[in-house]
C-alpha cells in the first residue's frame, strides 16, 4: 500500500472501490467516469472476484493508462463484502466512495462529495441517486424520503433501515477501517456497513453529485436463487453486531430494528411461496432449514402488538406453524386480489 500512495503524486482526497464480477458489458463506462472527474486527486481500487470474461483484461488497460488505478485480484469467487475488504487494504485518500461495475458518476460527483463534507464537517456526503435501465436510458432521481439537507447519525441510520434514505455516499477512510463490509453472508451482509456508517456519523449530508445506478436482469441480486435468502442471515448479523456493542441501552432502536427484521422474514417466505417450484428438493430443504434457524431468533416481546396480531404476521417459533400461518396468509391475498382483478408484485 505504501509503494502504490509513494508513487501518487499527492495523497487523494477520495479512494473508490469497485469490486468486479464478469462486468466487461458495462465496465469502460464505469473506468471512463473515474478517469474523468473534476477531482482529479483520487485513487481508483479495483478488485476483480475471479472473473471468467474479459473484465480482468480491461481492468489492465486503464491501470496502464492512468496511475491512479490499482488492480487486485481475489484468490477465489468471494462475494461483494469480502471483495471489497480486500481494497480496504490498500486505501490511501481521506475518504472512500464505492462503484459497482456496472453503474457510473457524474463527471462531478466526487468533488460535490468532498466539498459537501468538509464545508459541513460531516462524515458522509450521500450522492444523488439516478436509477437507470439496463442501457443506461430512462433516468429517473430516485427519491431520498426525507425533507432535511442533513441527520444526525441516528437519523440517517432510521432512514436507511427502509432505505428511505439509500446507501451511495462517501464517508472518511477510518470510518471503513473501524466498520469494514459485513461478510456474513454472500449477498446482503455488505448492506449492513452503511446501517453502521451512519449510526457512527455525527453528521450525514446531501450532496449534489449524482451516482447513476443501472437496473438489469443480469444483477445477482435479480436472479432467483438461494441466495436471495441471505437477506435473513445478513439482517440477524447486524442485529447481534448492535446487541454485542452498539444499542446497549437502546431498546427502543433494538424494538424498531427487531420489527424490521420480522417483516424481511415474512417477505422471504412470500418469495418462497410464489417460487417454491423453482426451487430442487436439496434447495427447498436448504431454505427451510434457514427458515427454522431464523424463527428461533425472532424476540416476539419486540415486536408491537398490532403488528403480530396481523393474519401472516405472528411470530411463531414453531416452522410448521409458521409455514401454515404464512400459506394461508398468501392464499387469501391471492384470492382477494384475484377478485379485485390486481396482481401481487414479489417482495
Amino acid at each position: 500500500m505504501e509503494e502504490f500512495c509513494g508513487k501518487m503524486e499527492n495523497k487523494p482526497k477520495i479512494s473508490v472501490l469497485t469490486a468486479v464480477y464478469n462486468a466487461e458489458k458495462f465496465l469502460r463506462v464505469c473506468l471512463d467516469s473515474l478517469m474523468n472527474q473534476t477531482l482529479t486527486d483520487c485513487q481508483f481500487i479495483c478488485i476483480d472476484d475471479c472473473s471468467t470474461d474479459g473484465s480482468a483484461e480491461i481492468l489492465q488497460e486503464y491501470a496502464k493508462r492512468d496511475a491512479r488505478f490499482q488492480v487486485l485480484h481475489t484468490p477465489v469467487n468471494s462475494g461483494i463484502a469480502k471483495t471489497r475488504n480486500l481494497g480496504i487494504k490498500f486505501v490511501c485518500g481521506e475518504y472512500v466512495a464505492t462503484l459497482d461495475a456496472d453503474d457510473w458518476f457524474a463527471p462531478d460527483a466526487l468533488e460535490q462529495a468532498y466539498h459537501a463534507l468538509k464545508s459541513a464537517d460531516a462524515q458522509c456526503a450521500v450522492f444523488q441517486l439516478v436509477m437507470c435501465d439496463g442501457e443506461g436510458e430512462n433516468e429517473r432521481l430516485h427519491p431520498i424520503k426525507s425533507d432535511k439537507e442533513q441527520w444526525t447519525g441516528e437519523e440517517a441510520f432510521r432512514l436507511s433501515i427502509d432505505w428511505s434514505l439509500h446507501g451511495l455516499y462517501v464517508t472518511t477512510a477510518d470510518m471503513y477501517r473501524h466498520f469494514p463490509f459485513d461478510d456474513a453472508s454472500f449477498l446482503y451482509s455488505d448492506e449492513n456497513t452503511t446501517h453502521l456508517h451512519y449510526f457512527h456519523s455525527g453528521r450525514v449530508v446531501r450532496c449534489s453529485g449524482c451516482y447513476f445506478y443501472r437496473q438489469h436482469g443480469g444483477s445477482v441480486t435479480h436472479a432467483c436463487s438461494v441466495r436471495r435468502f441471505d437477506r435473513m442471515i445478513a439482517n440477524w448479523s447486524l442485529k447481534r453486531h448492535f446487541e454485542q456493542l452498539e444499542f446497549q441501552g437502546k431498546q427502543e432502536l433494538l424494538n424498531f430494528y427487531e420489527l424490521h427484521r420480522w417483516l424481511n422474514i415474512v417477505g422471504c417466505y412470500w418469495y418462497y411461496y410464489q417460487h417454491f417450484a423453482a426451487f430442487t428438493p436439496k434447495e427447498q430443504a436448504e431454505i427451510e432449514a434457514l427458515f427454522k434457524k431464523m424463527l428461533q431468533t425472532v424476540e416476539a416481546e419486540r415486536i408491537p402488538w398490532r403488528e403480530k396480531m396481523k393474519l401472516g404476521y405472528y411470530p411463531f417459533k414453531s416452522y410448521k406453524a409458521f409455514s401454515r400461518a404464512e400459506r394461508l396468509y398468501f392464499s387469501l391475498r391471492e384470492m382477494v386480489y384475484r377478485l379485485c382483478g390486481k396482481s401481487i408484485a414479489a417482495t
